[in-house]
C-alpha cells in the first residue's frame, strides 16, 4: 500500500476510501490544530482515476478523440502525459501505450 492522497475533511476522505478498490486504509494525524486524513491503498491507474487524480478523466476524453481521429488538444495531451510520467515513477506504474 502507498499513500495515495491527503484530505482536509473527514467526509471527503471517507468518500475517497469508498471509491477505490483493493486493500485500503485511512489514517488521521494532527498537523498543529488541524486534522488531516491520509489515504493509503493500492496504487493502480484505476484507483487514481476513481480519485480524479492526475487529470485521468480528461486524458480519457482526449485519447477517445485521438482514437476516433477527431481534433483534440495535442498540447494538453502532452502536458498530462508529462505529469503521468512523474506519477508513474512515484507509484511504480507503467503508462499504458494506448494513452501515449
Amino acid at each position: 500500500m502507498k499513500q495515495l492522497n491527503t484530505y482536509d475533511s473527514r467526509d471527503e476522505a471517507e468518500k475517497a476510501v469508498s471509491l477505490i478498490t483493493g486493500e485500503k486504509r485511512l489514517a488521521s494525524e494532527r498537523d498543529g490544530t488541524e486534522i488531516i486524513y491520509n489515504l493509503f491503498g493500492e496504487a493502480t491507474w484505476g484507483n487514481l482515476y476513481k480519485l480524479n487524480m492526475f487529470n485521468l478523466p480528461e486524458l480519457q476524453k482526449l485519447v477517445e478523440l485521438k482514437n476516433k481521429t477527431q481534433a483534440y488538444d495535442q498540447f494538453r495531451h502532452k502536458e498530462i502525459i508529462s505529469m503521468l510520467r512523474y506519477a508513474a515513477k512515484s507509484f511504480d506504474l507503467q503508462i499504458p501505450e494506448h494513452w501515449l
